[in-house]
């Protein structure tokens, strides 16, 4: 029997979560009643706003209901691991879509511009809200390595969609990056996962130990794809002046690229720094 609970979560995290619905419900709904663009960047920030509406109000839904408790899952590392990846979600396509498709005259695209920033801060203060304090038991999503997780998993994403099959297949270099970001993708996504399904404790092998040898592994693979990936997609390829006028332009995807790797390097050393200090400090 489904019973009514208002008190699952604190007032203010379900406040926030209300709003959240609101601004993002708002955000595809300016965006859905003006000129639909094809391409890669505009299907993703609808698909962004669409999604982290979506989720959220079955987050709601559950948690009133108290359908949450019954759900084989660590409700905790669900609700913020997807906090974090909304946050990250919103604040792409708060920037991507007024950048690309936004203009000094165009009212319900600045409008839609505003609803996704107020979006993002309102799933930032989530974020804050609900990770773990220092000394404080809970979920490993909920803490710095697992929202970190959360952000090199998004970070591969964006990497995805500016990939250009044509471009880098062309030369074994670029290949070898996109199996970095592959293969580290499946990594994070693996943990994700497998803490959301409460599994690591099947795990055949000490956990943190894995974690530690994977991230290590990640900021090797990620330090030859920032130097490889600039070398072979610039290589005898100067910006075209056509990119001044074009909003998808091929080139700047590169640039996208190349600075996500930066960004997931940092991410994976951060990681790799936390993962080292509990293993052979924290444990010891």
């Amino acid at each position: 029997m489904v019973s009514l609970d208002f008190k699952a979560s604190p007032m203010s995290v379900s406040i926030l979560r209300v709003l959240e619905v609101v601004f993002t419900c708002i955000t595809f709904s300016l965006v859905a009643s003006v000129h639909h663009y094809p391409g890669a960047f505009w299907t993703w920030c609808m698909f962004s706003w669409c999604f982290c509406f979506t989720v959220t109000l079955l987050i709601l839904f559950f948690e009133i209901t108290t359908i949450n408790v019954k759900l084989p899952i660590s409700w905790d590392d669900f609700t913020c691991a997807f906090a974090m990846l909304a946050t990250l979600m919103i604040l792409a396509a708060s920037i991507i879509y007024p950048v690309n498709f936004s203009c000094s005259s165009c009212g319900k695209q600045i409008g839609a511009s505003v609803c996704s920033w107020l979006a993002f801060l309102l799933y930032a203060i989530e974020v804050g809200l609900t990770r773990a304090r220092p000394g404080e038991i809970s979920g490993f999503l909920s803490t710095v390595p697992g929202l970190l997780k959360v952000l090199e998993a998004f970070v591969a994403c964006i990497i995805f969609i500016c990939l250009d099959s044509y471009k880098y297949t062309q030369y074994p270099g670029l290949q070898w990056c996109v199996a970095v970001y592959c293969i580290c993708f499946i990594f994070a996504l693996l943990i994700i996962l497998l803490t959301i399904g409460r599994l690591l404790a099947l795990f055949p092998a000490p956990f943190n130990k894995v974690l530690t040898f994977v991230n290590v592994l990640a900021v090797l693979m990620y330090i030859t794809a920032v130097v490889i990936w600039p070398v072979y997609s610039f290589k005898s390829n100067p910006r075209p002046d056509s990119c001044n006028t074009v909003y998808n332009c091929p080139w700047n995807k590169l640039v996208v690229i190349s600075f996500m790797t930066c960004v997931n390097l940092i991410a994976y050393i951060v990681d790799s720094i936390y993962s080292v200090r509990l293993v052979f400090f924290v444990s010891a």
